[in-house]
């Protein structure tokens, strides 16, 4: 361990900060070398992608003990002008429903609120982003 993951030769379609930020949806409580065995990063490369979350409004953290406990800011919009309207929350959602097709659906399991998605806090933030519809999460023009 600690060493530079394999690289990647051509393009993929998914970037590093969609990798990151669907690894820490998984798990809010997980470790920067946990997203990078996973994403196939470096420690470093991780790190600078949280800042730059965190900078541009879409993650937060506190420290519990040692650890950081992330934040996943669900109303945030998409950066680039093609994604227009679409929220953190219906990429995670995307993500999730490719990744899981034969899990649950909204509304099909515990852990979810009367309208089928799930429970989070009142503060517009969330702790994972599971069982979502991506279109519910498009803000009207």
């Amino acid at each position: 361990m600690g060493g530079v993951p394999e690289g990647h030769s051509g393009w993929t379609f998914l970037t590093n900060h969609a990798r990151v930020l669907a690894a820490i949806a998984d798990d809010p409580g997980t470790r920067i070398r946990d997203i990078a065995a996973r994403c196939r990063l470096t420690e470093r490369a991780v790190q600078k992608i949280i800042s730059d979350l965190e900078q541009n409004g879409y993650l937060t953290h506190t420290r519990q003990g040692r650890s950081n406990r992330y934040r996943i800011e669900e109303g945030t919009v998409l950066r680039h002008p093609a994604d227009a309207g679409l929220t953190v929350a219906g990429l995670l959602a995307a993500l999730d429903q490719h990744e899981n097709p034969h899990e649950n659906r909204p509304g099909q399991g515990a852990g979810h609120g009367s309208d089928g998605t799930e429970e989070s806090p009142d503060d517009g933030s969330m702790t994972a982003t599971k069982s979502v519809h991506a279109d519910r999460h498009r803000v009207k023009s």
